[in-house]
C-alpha cells in the first residue's frame, strides 16, 4: 500500500486560503494506483469504519446525526450539509467543509498523476484549526489545540489509511 505523507498544500487548494493568518492548516497525501473521482473518494472517506464511528460520536455529543445516505447525496453535489460541517467551497476536485462553529475545515482532493507511467490518482487530506481571537484583538490557538495536535495528525492518516483500503474494495462502498 501507498505510504501516506505531510506535503504542502497544492498551489490551488481551497484550504490554502487558512494556512497563515495564525491558524493551522495541514495536508497529508497518497496516490492511488487507478482512477479515483471526487465523489468515489468522498464515499470511501465518509462511510470507512472510523469515520463512521466519528459519526456516531457527533450524534451523540453535539447531536448533529449523519447517514451514509447523505455521503452519497453529499458525494453528489446534492446537498450542502453533513454531520457538522457546511460545505464552503467545491469544484470538480475538491470539496472544502466548515464545522458548525466556524472553527475548523476539513478538505479533501483527488486529481490525476501526470506524468506517471501508469494511471494514478493523487488524495489529499487536510484540515484547517482557525485561531480563536481574544478580547484585545490577539489571536491564539488554545490549549486544547496543543493538546490534541498529536492525536489530530494521527487521526489524519488513519482516516486517509481507511479511504485508501476501501478504495482498494469498491464493493463496499
Amino acid at each position: 500500500m501507498s505510504t501516506i505523507r505531510p506535503c504542502p498544500l497544492p498551489d490551488d487548494a481551497l484550504l490554502r486560503r487558512y494556512a497563515g493568518e495564525g491558524g493551522y492548516a495541514d495536508c497529508y497525501a497518497v496516490e492511488f494506483e487507478g482512477t479515483v473521482s471526487l465523489p468515489q473518494y468522498l464515499l470511501a472517506f465518509y462511510t470507512g469504519r472510523l469515520f463512521r464511528l466519528e459519526r456516531v460520536i457527533l450524534r451523540l455529543v453535539v447531536g448533529k446525526p449523519s447517514s451514509d445516505a447523505q455521503v452519497l447525496q453529499l458525494a453528489a453535489g446534492a446537498i450542502n450539509t453533513f454531520a457538522a460541517w457546511t460545505v464552503e467551497a467545491r469544484n470538480d476536485q475538491q470539496l472544502l467543509l466548515s464545522d458548525y462553529r466556524g472553527r475548523t475545515r476539513s478538505w479533501l482532493m483527488a486529481v490525476p498523476v501526470t506524468g506517471a507511467p501508469a494511471t494514478r490518482t493523487r488524495l489529499y487530506f487536510g484540515s484547517a484549526v482557525v485561531p480563536l481571537r481574544a478580547a484585545d484583538g490577539s489571536q491564539h490557538m488554545g490549549w486544547l489545540f496543543h493538546a490534541l495536535l498529536g492525536f489530530h495528525r494521527l487521526y489524519s492518516r488513519l482516516l486517509l489509511r481507511g479511504a485508501l483500503a476501501r478504495l482498494h474494495r469498491p464493493a463496499l462502498i
